[in-house]
């Protein structure tokens, strides 16, 4: 088995890292979506609060904690969010960085091989003469 190369190893930590930063994505894409969801709920409770409605005012202390509970909620998911985007960057930075690596191992494997070529074109033309030589 020949050896593996590291422009291929690379490729495989960059494919992994690309998934790690999808993963961050579509967290952050729940979290947003969980956002959306609470602050409807805070506006439906604040419709029931203002509302003229008998039946609502009786449970104006419930909807006031009710909105209470939401506002905590909606202060805890923007903190993740925030701790969420900027896990997002730093996967989104990791990877950007093993395939600029990745990049820079592919083009030395493709100088080495190049050079490799070229010497192996050296030794058989320097070669060539001297089994001409000895064949006399």
């Amino acid at each position: 088995m020949a050896p593996q190369k590291k422009s291929d190893k690379l490729k495989r930590l960059v494919a992994v890292q690309r998934h790690m930063e999808r993963m961050a994505e579509s967290d952050l894409g729940i979290t947003a979506q969980r956002i959306e969801e609470n602050a409807r709920s805070m506006d439906m409770v604040m419709e029931a609060i203002g509302s003229l409605d008998p039946v609502h005012r009786l449970f104006a202390q419930n909807y006031a904690d009710r909105f209470d509970r939401l506002s905590n909620t909606d202060k805890q998911l923007h903190g993740l969010q925030q701790v969420q985007e900027m896990k997002l960057l730093r996967e989104r930075a990791k990877g950007d960085r093993l395939e600029e690596n990745r990049k820079d191992a592919r083009a030395l494997e493709e100088r080495a091989a190049d050079d490799d070529a070229i010497y192996d074109l050296i030794d058989i033309r320097f070669a060539t003469p001297a089994s001409d030589k000895l064949g006399e």
